[in-house]
């Protein structure tokens, strides 16, 4: 159940991974120059060895002429330069690892910005900052196992070759096919063992999702008792890790074992042929110890990239499924060429508005409504009726399948959403906070505003009582989604940053639910004055919030079957008169309230 929600084992492709990781590293193509031009001098340096070797060891047996000593300077020589060139290439890596992986991570999150809001309905958080945290850390790993194991080898068997051609052409090819053979393998080993990536990739970000999930939720296991349940959820998820982690290990344990074999033939041939070699004469002592040494050390390097497959086929999958996300079409996007919005009277004009969500019958047919400016209007209805649907559609969340929303004569679609947002200020239900300071949160709504407008924000909102008697006081952390503060105390604190932000656009979305009647009053006192002066949508099911409106909607099944003031509305038979007297009389009779079927919208 944790692998839902994220595109199944759905993965891109190598070229889409490949590019993403070229177009990643482009900012940082300086220091990785650096990297290869030390890795060459590394691949030179790790050939010179065995080849001084050889001449000293001809120089002692007095089978050249060669000066001892001016070997010993040359090797001594040539390993100052190796060091200084490694240190060059570690200041290289200081120089470009931590900002490609903030680049990583910021590539990333400008990729999300534009997803779908019900992407982040629909996925676990969890499961989302896994997959970042993959990119983050996997990209780098890879790219210096290309460099440091699988390049820095490369350079380092084309200069073996030629080392050995030089002595014998025939040692020279032996290894030249060795080395083909154990690539082949691993190439091989590598096909076979790529449909286990993805799987071990989604399992692993399911565990993740699951340990997300289950920490944002833990208040619901303690106060339910759930711990059993979720110890058997954990327990699945796990199981499902193991068996895929345990499936590809037995299968590398036996590529290991094979590749073992390999070698081990292959060095006691070359050996044999040396000795063989030697007898004949046509190798000197010096020749035997290069050809021995390179072929061990060429091996020995083989064997070393084989061992490292498992880790770079499971990270090089595990890095392929979390680009996914660079698959995802994004949801509402600026037009071409959009403009800035441009807040005037606040008026809001539905024309013709049909939408529905995806895969869901239309919620919205031909929708036409006008919300004058200045005009404070409230939304009812029944859970699922349309009134969240209907004010989202005005921040532009979705897009409307035809038809044109209007504010203040402006196509909603053709202006920047950043702008467009800006122009209104929203309070939710279950308003999320920042893990940052109160002070932070507050002034979120307006980033540029003095301390003194954040202190007398919190005072309209009467959140300044409760956040003064904090020891820390406005320097106080909330934790994650405000959870360190309760229902009614965030609330209050989201009322404070929309009473900050000024915007001629004003959205209340069950705003007061969570607060007590008086200080509900209360704050209602303190945004009647706000609400004067700018355009208000009120969604509520406490109907005693709405007394105060110009004119409220009623929706049903999306269609609006009643509108009229509190006063008007009360008069009329219909859905809000059965709402009103659910709740005056609900509590005490048990009286159940149905909703009325879908009428003709007004």
């Amino acid at each position: 159940m944790f692998l839902r929600g994220f595109g199944g084992e759905t993965a891109v492709d190598a070229a889409t991974a490949l590019k993403f990781i070229l177009k990643s590293l482009r900012p940082f193509k300086r220091y990785l120059a650096g990297i290869l031009f030390v890795l060459l001098l590394a691949a030179v340096d790790g050939n010179l060895r065995p080849y001084l070797v050889k001449r000293l060891i001809d120089a002692t047996t007095n089978l050249t002429s060669d000066s001892v000593t001016v070997l010993l300077s040359v090797y001594a020589l040539s390993q100052l330069v190796v060091i200084g060139g490694w240190i060059f290439s570690d200041w290289c890596v200081v120089r470009f690892y931590a900002p490609l992986r903030v680049h990583l991570t910021a590539e990333l999150r400008e990729k999300i910005r534009v997803y779908p809001y019900s992407f982040f309905q629909n996925v676990l958080s969890g499961k989302i900052v896994s997959k970042m945290n993959d990119v983050f850390n996997l990209v780098p790993s890879l790219l210096f196992f290309t460099l440091y194991q699988f390049l820095y080898f490369i350079l380092t068997a084309v200069f073996s070759l030629y080392l050995l051609a030089r002595v014998n052409g025939l040692l020279a090819l032996a290894l030249l096919c060795a080395i083909s053979l154990f690539l082949f393998l691993s190439l091989r080993g590598v096909s076979r063992v790529a449909p286990l990536s993805p799987l071990y990739a989604e399992a692993k970000a399911g565990i993740w999702g699951y340990v997300g999930d289950y920490i944002s939720n833990i208040w619901n296991v303690k106060c339910f008792g759930g711990e059993p349940t979720e110890a058997q959820l954990f327990q699945r998820a796990g199981q499902e890790f193991t068996h895929i982690s345990q499936k590809l290990g037995y299968f590398l344990m036996g590529f290991y074992g094979s590749m073992g074999g390999v070698t081990l033939l292959y060095t006691g041939g070359i050996l044999g042929g040396l000795i063989y070699l030697h007898k004949l004469g046509t190798l000197t002592p010096g020749d035997f110890a290069l050809v021995f040494m390179l072929n061990i050390r060429t091996l020995d390097k083989l064997y070393e990239l084989s061992h490292h497959m498992r880790s770079v086929v499971t990270d090089w999958g595990t890095l392929r499924h979390a680009l996914h996300m660079l698959d995802i079409p994004p949801g509402v996007q600026d037009a071409p060429h959009a403009r800035q919005f441009l807040p005037k009277t606040g008026e809001i004009i539905f024309e013709e508005v049909r939408f529905s969500y995806p895969g869901a019958e239309p919620l919205f047919h031909n929708k036409h409504i006008t919300i004058r400016e200045g005009e404070k209007v409230g939304l009812v209805g029944h859970s699922g009726s349309g009134k969240t649907s209907f004010v989202s559609l005005i921040l532009r969340l979705f897009d409307v399948d035809s038809g044109r929303i209007l504010i203040d004569g402006q196509d909603v679609r053709q202006v920047t959403q950043d702008s467009l947002r800006a122009a209104i200020s929203v309070i939710q239900q279950d308003p999320g906070l920042f893990h940052r300071t109160l002070m932070e949160n507050i002034r979120y709504g307006r980033p540029g505003a003095s301390d003194q407008d954040v202190f007398e924000a919190a005072r309209q909102a009467n959140a300044d009582t409760f956040i003064s008697a904090l020891p820390k006081g406005y320097a106080t952390l909330v934790g994650e989604r405000g959870i360190k503060l309760s229902g009614g105390q965030r609330q209050r604190i989201a009322i404070a940053r929309a009473f900050l932000k000024q915007a001629p656009l004003l959205i209340l979305d069950e705003a007061t639910s969570q607060m007590d009647a008086l200080t509900e009053q209360n704050i209602l006192q303190s945004l009647l004055p706000i609400m004067a002066t700018r355009t208000t949508l009120v969604i509520a099911h406490r109907l005693s919030t709405l007394i105060h409106m110009d004119r409220i909607l009623v929706f049903n099944q999306g269609h609006i079957v009643q509108q009229g003031s509190h006063t008007e509305l009360l008069g009329q038979k219909g859905l809000y008169r059965e709402l009103w007297k659910a709740q005056i009389q609900g509590a005490t009779s048990g009286l159940s309230i149905q909703a009325e079927p879908p009428l003709q919208e007004i």
